[in-house]
């Protein structure tokens, strides 16, 4: 038997496999509904004047505290970093969500209104930059 016939006999195994399985099409229905749900939390996250606020006073904050803030896009989930302390704003179906996450634990998670000053949500974060 040829490599190409057993890489398409590995293949069609695997399709039959994913067929029978039930949960896995359930599993990616219910992530595709919830990305949905979320879309429109998301859009309003890359496009709000709060994001563009919020990246720059991080940046300020950061050089008040002399650290270097990363900010970066991970999806639709915007990201503050600095000192091993992460700042995390996920869009979810309910609105959007902010987290503290020390390392790869979350700290706290709560909900965050748009139409507020970054500033409240960065003071609270560098506090904990401070701690360590």
């Amino acid at each position: 038997m040829s490599f190409l016939d057993n890489l398409e006999n590995n293949l069609k195994s695997l399709e039959n496999q994913e067929e029978r399985d039930g949960s896995a099409h359930q599993r990616r229905e219910a992530e595709r509904a919830a990305t949905l749900a979320a879309a429109p939390w998301a859009e309003e996250l890359k496009t709000s004047a709060y994001t563009k606020d919020l990246m720059n006073k991080a940046a300020e904050t950061g050089h008040k505290i002399r650290a270097k803030v990363y900010m970066a896009w991970l999806g639709t989930t915007l990201r503050l970093e600095a000192r091993g302390k992460k700042l995390e704003l996920r869009p979810t179906s309910g609105g959007i969500q902010a987290a503290f996450l020390d390392g790869a634990e979350e700290v706290k998670l709560f909900p965050v209104n748009l139409q507020t000053d970054p500033a409240e949500l960065l003071n609270e974060w560098a506090s904990q930059l401070l701690i360590t």
